[in-house]
C-alpha cells in the first residue's frame, strides 16, 4: 500500500500537460483551494462515474473558490477525447512522461500496475495539504469528503 501524503504536508508543486500544447502548474493556482483527484485511467467505468459526479457538483466546489484538477497517467490526447465525450468542465492533467512522476511524489503511484491510485487531496490557498484520502481502487469515493474538507478550510 502506498504512503499517501498526509494533511499538513506542503503540496509538491508540478507542471503537467493539460492539452498537447498547454501546461498547468499547481503553483499557478496558489491563493485558492485546489482539489487534486488522482484516478487510474480514462474510460474505465469507475473513473468515468467518479469524474462525472465531480463535474455535476462542480458549482459546489466553486462556491468555496476551489479549482478541481483530475490527474492520471493517460496522455493529453486521451484526456481530451475523454473530457469531450463526457462534457467535463475541469482540466485533466497528463502525468504521462515521465510516467507517474507526480503520482509518485504524492505517494499514490501503483508500481506493479503502472497507474495511479484513486486518491484525493484538498490543498489550501497556501499550498498545504488540508485533507487526503486513498480510496479502494474499485470504489468511487464520491464527493462528501472533499466538501467536508472545503467547509473546514480556514476562511
Amino acid at each position: 500500500m502506498p504512503e499517501i501524503l498526509p494533511a499538513g504536508t506542503p503540496a509538491p508543486d508540478f507542471t503537467l500537460p493539460v492539452t498537447p500544447d498547454q501546461k498547468l502548474s499547481l503553483s499557478d493556482l496558489r491563493g485558492k483551494p485546489v482539489i487534486l483527484a488522482f484516478y487510474p485511467a480514462d474510460w474505465s467505468p469507475v473513473c468515468g462515474d467518479q469524474m462525472g459526479v465531480y463535474n455535476e457538483i462542480l458549482p459546489e466546489f466553486q462556491k468555496h473558490g476551489a479549482e478541481l484538477i483530475g490527474i492520471s497517467v493517460d496522455g493529453p490526447w486521451c484526456h481530451d477525447a475523454f473530457a469531450q465525450d463526457r462534457g467535463f468542465h475541469f482540466p485533466l492533467l497528463a502525468d504521462f512522461e515521465p510516467k507517474g512522476a507526480v503520482a509518485r511524489r504524492y505517494g499514490v503511484y501503483r508500481d506493479g500496475d503502472g497507474i495511479s491510485e484513486r486518491a484525493l487531496f484538498v490543498i489550501d490557498k497556501d499550498g498545504k495539504i488540508a485533507w487526503s484520502y486513498l480510496s479502494p481502487i474499485a470504489v468511487n469515493p464520491g464527493a462528501d469528503g472533499i466538501l467536508d474538507a472545503l467547509e473546514n478550510l480556514p476562511k
